[in-house]
């Protein structure tokens, strides 16, 4: 086959096909047209590359037919429309299907803090096996507060994004295993509720609450979603109603890789707290209202954006075809 000839025959074809596949909108009929061109022109190249499969001729209809078929199954959005759709929609319905789990998971935590709380601030023997008097008397006027300011507070706020995130991941990747995530909150409401026994003991519980708190409520609020995610995917093993099992894990995986990412940034801000309002001189009430606000700020995203596109069908997972559910002809 000449390919000169060939090319001079029915490059006005594929001059039209490459105008048609970038122009913005199209008409009924310049669909239509665009749908026969297409057709035509993937005859075309198959004949071309049974001659010379590596020449620009072929290079140059592959392009415009590979723009022509993003026509067909559809573009996808720009990267604005995607990060505004993950935010006002897929994240908050994620965080608000997730809503009574993370309360159930605060509760369990403030329970188990509460019950060591008590059992430290009113057992002297309990208070004696943490160290001596002058042990905890330094741990409560030196070491627990020097710890908000002994580091400059922007690589504070990293240390302590680090940590919290590598707690919350512990708690969404092995939340499956259904005993890492109860693990996980006895320990840490140990620790805090043994330090807050520790200053009740020594009559400075404000003095506990006033440091604990600002960032505390978003950063554990964190953890109870995290958490809350991690016992999702693993009721979803053993509970998966009409689903097939591992359908059931595979639809809350997805979502819960959602809610991940949206932790990165919830773990930021609360590390931010920590870093700049815990250590800094504002009054305390100060302090308290801003942690107050970033909590609040949370469950307004939640119920109210989450809440909107949750009854709207949005669950946080995947669409169809980015899951994996349908396949883009070729």
């Amino acid at each position: 086959m000449d390919i000169d000839a060939f090319s001079a025959v029915h490059s006005a074809k594929w001059a039209r096909l490459h105008d048609l596949a970038h122009q913005r909108r199209l008409s009924g009929d310049e669909a239509d047209e665009l749908l026969k061109l297409y057709q035509a022109a993937s005859s075309h190249l198959s004949l071309i590359r049974s001659v010379a499969p590596e020449g620009a001729l072929s290079a140059s209809l592959s392009a415009a037919l590979a723009q022509a078929r993003t026509r067909f199954t559809g573009a996808r959005s720009n990267f604005m429309e995607d990060l505004a759709g993950f935010f006002v929609v897929s994240l908050p319905a994620a965080f608000y299907r997730l809503r009574w789990m993370t309360l159930w998971c605060g509760v369990f935590f403030c329970l188990v803090g509460a019950a060591y709380a008590l059992w430290i601030g009113t057992s002297p023997e309990a208070l004696r096996s943490l160290g001596s008097n002058a042990q905890l008397k330094q741990y409560v006027d030196e070491k627990f507060i020097d710890y908000y300011s002994e580091n400059p507070a922007a690589s504070f706020a990293g240390a302590v994004w680090t940590n919290n995130a590598w707690i919350g991941a512990q708690a969404v990747a092995l939340g499956i295993t259904g005993f890492w995530v109860p693990m996980m909150l006895v320990a840490n409401a140990q620790g805090v509720g043994i330090a807050a026994g520790v200053f009740a003991a020594t009559g400075k519980l404000d003095v506990f609450f006033s440091y604990i708190l600002p960032h505390g409520l978003m950063e554990l609020t964190a953890v109870f979603i995290a958490s809350a995610a991690g016992l999702k995917i693993f009721w979803a093993m053993v509970s998966p109603g009409p689903r097939r099992r591992m359908q059931a894990v595979a639809d809350e995986g997805r979502s819960l890789i959602t809610v991940a990412l949206g932790l990165v940034l919830v773990l930021f801000v609360s590390g931010l707290v920590e870093a700049f309002v815990t250590p800094s001189p504002l009054p305390v009430w100060a302090k308290l209202l801003i942690g107050a606000l970033v909590l609040a700020a949370y469950w307004g995203y939640t119920l109210v954006l989450g809440g909107r596109a949750f009854r709207a069908g949005s669950t946080g997972d995947l669409d169809s075809k980015d899951a994996g559910y349908r396949a883009i002809a070729a």
